[in-house]
């Protein structure tokens, strides 16, 4: 169950993290509320998955992933650019949960 929380944790953070861009600095009210309900959701199910998910797996699962997928969203919703430093800061964060995954709780 705890891996559905984390789902739910990323879930949570690209949400929270896209309203924060519509927000616009806080300056429109319900995306701003929106924003703080994310999160709220977000940070709720991830202390909820870190009772059976290892801690360091968790959130480097919960940070990769939400940067990756945000990245994604970034680029076809919003239509912001992607360098190859970018691609090549993104595989380097795969490759570091990929190695939490399957080394680091060990």
């Amino acid at each position: 169950m705890g891996y559905v929380y984390l789902g739910i944790a990323i879930i949570g953070e690209l949400i929270g993290t896209n309203l924060l861009k519509v927000s616009a600095g806080f300056s429109h009210l319900l995306p701003t509320v929106g924003t703080l309900i994310a999160y709220g959701f977000c940070f709720y199910f991830l202390s909820l998955s870190i009772k059976t998910v290892p801690l360091n797996l968790a959130y480097a699962s919960w940070a990769g992933l939400g940067l990756i997928l945000t990245t994604v969203i970034s680029i076809y919703l919003w239509h912001e650019p992607l360098n190859a430093i970018g691609i090549i800061g993104l595989v380097l964060i795969v490759a570091g949960v990929i190695l939490l995954d399957g080394f680091g709780t060990a």
